[in-house]
């Protein structure tokens, strides 16, 4: 092979990859320029420096107007992000238990406390009603408390002379409230 076929291939493949390229890129602006936080610098143009995104690379879906076998890419236009405002109410996955009301009518504070203390778990103090009584339905749910000891929970069901105790404690979601009780005492008691 002679030396000048040897340099036709070079010449091919430099003329190739010129016309590949497109033509050069225009030189940017010389003039004064101003340190940036980047580390580089910019013209002292008076323009602000472009923000600083940080994205993700660019999906690339090829065009319609494609010759076959040769594949082109478009890039989806981008735009800025912009802040948006948060929420601040949350909401729960599971909807928040629908408490009982306070009570009406009976039973009574005094009356919770009165049966209350017929149980062995009631010590045998000063006991008053903190908080309650709540109704729902024919049940009740009330807290108590002795002076120095620990807020009890009474659960009841019905009214006046029928009123019954079915548990007092500090723990008083037992399988009979959890399988008896209407919602809003089950949600005071259990916490749902």
């Amino acid at each position: 092979m002679s030396p000048r076929t040897r340099s036709l291939p070079l010449a091919v493949g430099v003329l190739l990859l010129s016309a590949a390229c497109g033509s050069p890129p225009e030189a940017l602006p010389t003039g004064p320029t101003i340190p940036h936080a980047s580390g580089g610098t910019l013209p002292a143009s008076g323009l602000a420096p472009p923000p600083v995104v940080v994205t993700t690379p660019p999906l690339m879906t090829p065009t319609a107007a494609t010759p076959p076998g040769v594949p082109t890419y478009t890039y989806p236009t981008r735009t800025p992000a912009t802040p948006t405002a948060t929420s601040t109410t949350t909401t729960s996955p599971t909807p928040a238990p629908s408490y009982a009301p306070r009570c009406t009518g009976q039973p009574t504070g005094a009356q919770v406390v009165t049966l209350a203390k017929k149980s062995p778990a009631v010590p045998d103090q000063n006991v008053n009603v903190l908080d309650g009584p709540f109704c729902g339905g024919t049940w009740s749910f009330t807290v108590i408390g002795m002076t120095g000891a620990e807020p009890l929970s009474v659960v009841t069901t019905g009214t006046g002379t029928t009123l019954t105790l079915v548990t007092v404690g500090t723990d008083v979601c037992n399988p009979t409230v959890k399988t008896q009780a209407p919602a809003g005492i089950r949600a005071l008691a259990c916490g749902y």
